[in-house]
């Protein structure tokens, strides 16, 4: 896997801060293929999540 592109790095550690409120020293020591892994898995709860109106 090849390392993320600063842009990408920037998206990914700003979806796992929303979905997971992690600080960003914490998203930061992540591996890459670990991010993507909580990636994954934070975005597959949000679609589950019912919608709040």
């Amino acid at each position: 896997m090849t390392r993320p592109s600063p842009d990408e790095l920037l998206a990914e550690t700003a979806r796992l801060a929303y979905h997971l409120h992690w600080p960003l020293d914490t998203i930061l020591d992540l591996e890459h293929a670990d991010r993507r892994r909580f990636l994954t898995e934070a975005d597959a709860l949000a679609e589950r999540r019912p919608e709040v109106n």
